[in-house]
C-alpha cells in the first residue's frame, strides 16, 4: 500500500475543515443517534399502544430485539460516514462531504420531534 492510499483519510490536503466535519457529525449523532433512538425505545417499550411503522426497523426489532435496532442505526450511520469521507475527500465535493451528516441530522430531528409528540 502506497503512502498516497493511506493519507486520503487525513484532512491535510482537504478543502474542508476538520472542525466543521466534526461538528456536522456531532449534530447527526445527537439527533439521529441519540434523540431518535431514545424516543423510539421509549415509545416501543414503555407505551404498549405503539408499534414501529418502518417495516425494516420492525423486522430488526422483532428478530433481534433492541440490539437489532441499534445495529441497524449504526449501519446507516457508518454508511453515511463512509460516503462523506470517500466522496468528500476523494472527489473534494462539498455536498457529499456535508450532505450525509446534515441529512441524518434533519431526519433525526424530525423523527425525534414526531416521537416526542406521540409520547406527550
Amino acid at each position: 500500500m502506497s503512502t498516497a492510499e493511506i493519507n486520503w483519510f487525513t484532512f491535510e490536503n482537504a478543502p474542508f475543515a476538520e472542525r466543521s466535519f466534526s461538528n456536522a457529525w456531532l449534530l447527526a449523532l445527537a439527533t439521529y443517534g441519540v434523540g431518535d433512538v431514545v424516543t423510539t425505545i421509549a415509545l416501543l417499550y414503555f407505551v404498549p399502544a405503539f408499534t414501529e411503522a418502518n417495516p425494516v426497523v420492525r423486522f430488526a426489532i422483532e428478530s433481534f430485539g433492541g440490539g437489532g435496532f441499534l445495529a441497524l442505526k449504526l449501519l446507516v450511520f457508518y454508511a453515511c460516514l463512509g460516503i462523506a469521507i470517500w466522496a468528500g475527500l476523494m472527489a473534494k465535493d462539498k455536498l457529499m462531504f456535508y450532505g450525509p451528516p446534515m441529512v441524518l441530522a434533519a431526519f433525526g430531528a424530525l423523527v425525534t420531534i414526531f416521537n416526542l409528540t406521540l409520547l406527550f
